[in-house]
C-alpha cells in the first residue's frame, strides 16, 4: 500500500482510499482530500515534518502521521 508519506518532493498522486477513523479522518476530508482528488506535494519542512500540499487549488499542511492514513496511486 503506497501513501501520501511516500510521495516525494514535487510529486503527484490522487488519493485512492481514506484509511482511520473518527475526527482525524473527518478534518482530512473537510481539507478536501477525498477519493479521486489529485494532490501535488510542494515542499517538506527541514525536519520533515509537516508536508506542505496543493488539493483542489488550496495550499494545505499536514503532518506526516496523518499522511499515512491516506492511500494514493
Amino acid at each position: 500500500m503506497k501513501t501520501l508519506r511516500d510521495i516525494k518532493v514535487g510529486g503527484s498522486c490522487a488519493v485512492i482510499r481514506l484509511h482511520g477513523e473518527g475526527a482525524v479522518r473527518r478534518r482530512i476530508m473537510d481539507m478536501g482530500i477525498t477519493r479521486g482528488a489529485a494532490i501535488y506535494v510542494r515542499k517538506v519542512a527541514p525536519l520533515g515534518d509537516p508536508m506542505e500540499l496543493n488539493v483542489r487549488g488550496c495550499e494545505l499542511s499536514i503532518r506526516k502521521s496523518d499522511a499515512e492514513i491516506i492511500e494514493v496511486e
